[in-house]
């Protein structure tokens, strides 16, 4: 059965977390039998980790503050989990999924496919995140 997705959900989710007025900093999008629906949210990145558990695929929309000590910026980014658990099957589907997840999540700074709960860690996010954001004003310092 084809992969559907809850655009009218998923886009609420996505907004929350875009949105300055909020303090939701991370959404999961999960599956729902063949549909991708809003899944958790929250404000602790840690808790968007615990998330990622070793027998699901899930797509993560996730806000990091970044930058240096002339400018902070907020970044968002795309993260696409999958456990390493999951058949090879899912893991194949979930590439085809996540074009659909980018109908509705179109604004991130970098996009990340992991499968490894180090990959998860969030320095390596936000250094990934500050070289795909340019001019690094801290460069005098390293």
């Amino acid at each position: 059965m084809a992969t559907k997705i809850d655009k009218e959900a998923c886009r609420e989710a996505y907004n929350l977390v875009r949105d300055d007025g909020t303090d939701v900093t991370w959404v999961t999008f999960k599956y729902d039998g063949s549909t991708i629906v809003p899944g958790d949210q929250g404000t602790d990145y840690e808790a968007f980790i615990r998330e990622c558990t070793d027998d699901i695929r899930l797509f993560g929309f996730v806000r990091f503050t970044t930058g240096d000590a002339m400018s902070k910026r907020v970044k968002f980014a795309l993260i696409t989990w999958i456990g390493e658990s999951v058949s090879g099957l899912q893991r194949a589907k979930t590439g085809t999924d996540k074009t659909l997840v980018k109908e509705v999540v179109q604004n991130f700074a970098k996009e990340f496919v992991i499968s490894d709960h180090k990959e998860l860690d969030e320095e390596y996010i936000k250094n990934e995140l500050k070289k795909a954001g340019g001019a690094n004003y801290d460069a005098q310092n390293e």
